[in-house]
């Protein structure tokens, strides 16, 4: 079978210096990608789903050229990044979280034309490519507007429009969406639904778990610099099966509440919030059998003075798939 992508035991490491008194100078050694391994089909939307801080945007920079790994191996399209880093560039577009590589004091017409300048096309070539673009991303109302005016949603599909001026095979997207209001968030994955179905292929990074269930045929979820599960999204949340989720909500919450149901044996996690609005108390636990818990649970609920509200099982996410393999909430 035929990959876009191939990432091989790839690590990054960093050297931190932190002065102290007396001018002395203490280095520490940070792994912020350890030994990860990757395949990414042509045609496909691949999420790198994790944390902020898990290693996602150290990825994405390492296999556009802009680090390199300190150990490992990255190929695109049969090129190594390593060894022919310009020749691996003409076949990648990328978006990195935060992207100002876009001038703000020009229009989204002038940045797109001054980019396909930049990229060898000719100047009625890119012309051409810049309002076929403008198209795409659905700006050619106010392509004449300097981008300050824009909102964020705009910006960013600025940026996105600028990855797409060489029309090359592999898309990279680092949370493409963040900050984006919901309106704004929607009509960027519509664009990014619409890369798919030309064929590109796609590796976009995200810590929003409903993006990623919705866009990716294929996750990868890393955490702390390492991969700790790849499958489709459907296939992890089947993964889950035997193990449900319940939510209560109580009159009544305490640390000693709290300490009592986890010693109970079938709850795999407990995780707890308070609902300011309703202003009730929400448990949610992933447990192997409701039947036999249940009955604890109300015995313990009891014992604490705390009523329940409602209760009602939900349906397996993506969240709860992190929260099985790693212990923690995403956003922890």
């Amino acid at each position: 079978m035929s990959f876009t992508v191939i990432a091989e035991n790839l690590e990054k490491k960093f050297i931190i210096k932190k002065k102290k008194l007396f001018k002395k100078t203490e280095k520490k050694e940070l792994k912020a990608v350890k030994d990860i391994s990757f395949q990414i089909k042509k045609g496909e939307i691949f999420g790198l789903l994790g944390p902020n801080g898990a290693g996602k945007t150290t990825t994405i920079k390492m296999l556009s050229g802009l680090l390199k790994p300190s150990n490992g191996k990255i190929f695109l399209n049969n090129i190594d990044v390593n060894k022919e880093p310009l020749k691996a560039l003409k076949n990648i577009g990328t978006v990195l979280a935060g992207d100002r590589s876009v001038y703000w004091k020009l229009t989204a017409r002038e940045n797109l034309e001054y980019f396909a300048a930049l990229y060898g096309y000719n100047g009625k070539e890119g012309k051409k490519r810049t309002q076929y673009i403008l198209n795409k991303i659905d700006l050619e109302d106010r392509a004449d507007e300097l981008v300050e005016k824009y909102s964020t949603g705009m910006k960013q599909k600025v940026a996105l429009g600028k990855a797409l001026i060489p029309d090359a095979p592999v898309v990279l997207l680092d949370e493409p969406t963040l900050g984006l209001d919901p309106q704004a968030a929607l009509n960027l994955r519509k664009i990014i639904l619409n890369l798919k179905d030309e064929g590109k292929t796609i590796l976009l990074t995200t810590h929003y778990m409903e993006e990623a269930d919705f866009l990716s045929d294929r996750i990868a979820i890393i955490d702390n610099g390492e991969i700790i599960a790849i499958d489709t999204p459907e296939k992890l949340k089947k993964s889950l099966n035997e193990t449900k989720k319940i939510k209560f909500k109580i009159t009544n919450y305490s640390k000693k509440l709290e300490k009592e149901l986890n010693q109970i044996k079938n709850i795999k996690n407990l995780m707890y919030k308070y609902d300011a609005n309703e202003e009730k108390h929400i448990i949610i636990i992933h447990q192997n059998n409701g039947h036999e818990i249940i009955d604890d649970v109300l015995n313990i609920l009891n014992t604490n003075n705390s009523k329940i509200l409602s209760m009602n099982i939900k349906e397996t996410t993506l969240e709860d798939v992190f929260l099985n393999i790693t212990g923690k909430n995403l956003k922890n």
